[in-house]
């Protein structure tokens, strides 16, 4: 779905309610301060249903999955397969069997680029963008090495958006992928995906999304934008660490080979030939992480009460909240698109001359939780000419207080740094 496209009325979140529910959000860190959660790009918290739901799989039913009869491999074959078909319906794909489960959204852009890569021959194209995450960078880079292929970039404007007037000549018939991310992780820019894999199929080519950054955060229909695979992570949608999801179409997944050898992901074993199995299972090889999927599942269930429309109005009201208050701070540096409509809940910046580093050493000392670094975007680094940024991102439970918070940090950064 496009951030233009009609939407029913959405309601404002019961923040306070929902804080009640992540028990990290009542600690206290350094000096006793109350902690300001500010990261969730990186990694969400966790409510305690999800929590509860791990728990609950290693005191009552932990078991392998597809390989037993008795109760326990039963019940958690059950609830494993139910967490699929919860995330089929939350990001729309047509069947339960599109949906693999990987580690993270790393490993599901792995699995194409060996998987689906296998075709591709020398002087094929790969079509990227300036802003892409190492992870669906490195990957890409990877292949093209294996396979002679070579590498083109869609370029960023100085605002932060993707230059898609450049699509046109770098989309050829030697196209065969592109694979940008739907929301970056430093600009916080949310790429016209549905137009992107428009024109990438006039060309030929298939489109794979990295939506590490989206689907925690906004509606996603995968059908509606057309795109052919689509990568994510648990662990920044309020599930557990070490487990992730590719969507692909079927027909493509059927035509791919495995990624991975062993056991789940075969029909029938003989000395010198196998027989693989159908989808999923012919790329979820060995024992998967079955306590942290279905608390996945547990995590998409609580998103989808509160209603993805409203998670998107929440953040893009602190984003924009966000925005105004760090631009009025003197010498603060922003990086991205100026409007809360056109961005995801990410604010990358810097600040006074103090090293991203340092200010998030001095942030953490009042209590306030940001990522300092690349980010994992060293290119993107170098396209904004910096080496390093500071970060603050959000989430369901943050408030306009945090904002002020963060600010309010800032100041008192300024005035140990420079004295004023």
């Amino acid at each position: 779905m496009t951030e233009t496209a009609a939407r029913p009325a959405t309601v404002a979140l019961d923040t306070a309610k929902i804080r009640a529910d992540f028990p990290i959000l009542d600690r206290t860190v350094r000096g006793g301060r109350h902690l300001v959660y500010l990261d969730n790009a990186a990694s969400s918290q966790k409510p305690r249903v999800v929590i509860d739901a791990l728990s609950d799989y290693y005191s009552r039913y932990n078991a392998n999955v597809h390989r037993g009869i008795h109760t326990l491999s039963e019940e958690a074959t059950d609830e494993y397969e139910k967490a699929r078909r919860k995330i089929q319906r939350f990001i729309n794909a047509e069947g339960p069997e599109e949906l693999i489960f990987v580690r993270n959204t790393t490993e599901a852009i792995n699995l194409v680029a060996y998987s689906y890569g296998e075709r591709l021959r020398e002087g094929d194209e790969i079509l990227l963008s300036e802003m892409e995450h190492h992870s669906n960078l490195v990957p890409w880079q990877m292949l093209a090495d294996r396979k002679g292929a070579r590498l083109k970039f869609v370029p960023l404007h100085d605002d932060g958006t993707l230059d898609l007037d450049a699509l046109p000549g770098l989309l050829t018939d030697r196209t065969r992928i592109v694979a940008v991310t739907h929301m970056s992780n430093v600009l916080g820019t949310i790429n016209p995906v549905e137009e992107i894999t428009r024109k990438a199929h006039q060309a030929g080519a298939v489109v794979l999304l990295d939506a590490a950054q989206s689907v925690p955060h906004m509606p996603v229909d995968v059908q509606a934008i057309g795109c052919d695979f689509l990568a994510f992570s648990g662990h920044k949608m309020l599930g557990p660490m070490g487990v992730g999801v590719l969507y692909g179409k079927r027909a493509i997944l059927d035509s791919m080979p495995p990624f991975l050898g062993g056991g789940n992901m075969i029909m029938l074993v003989e000395l010198e030939h196998t027989t693989y199995n159908e989808l999923p299972d012919k790329f979820e090889a060995g024992t998967p992480d079955v306590g942290g999927t279905i608390a996945l599942g547990v995590a998409v269930d609580y998103l989808t009460e509160l209603g993805m429309d409203n998670v998107r109005r929440h953040e893009r009201e602190i984003t924009d909240y966000a925005l105004e208050t760090l631009m009025g701070i003197e010498d603060l540096a922003l990086y991205g698109p100026k409007s809360a409509d056109a961005r995801g809940g990410v604010v990358a910046f810097n600040f006074a001359e103090i090293h991203p580093h340092d200010l998030g050493t001095l942030l953490d000392r009042d209590g306030v939780a940001i990522r300092a670094g690349h980010h994992c975007c060293q290119p993107l680094m170098r396209r904004l000419g910096q080496v390093a940024t500071a970060r603050a991102s959000f989430y369901i439970y943050n408030t306009r207080d945090e904002v002020d918070a963060l600010a309010d940090a800032l100041g008192n950064a300024r005035k140990l740094m420079h004295g004023s």
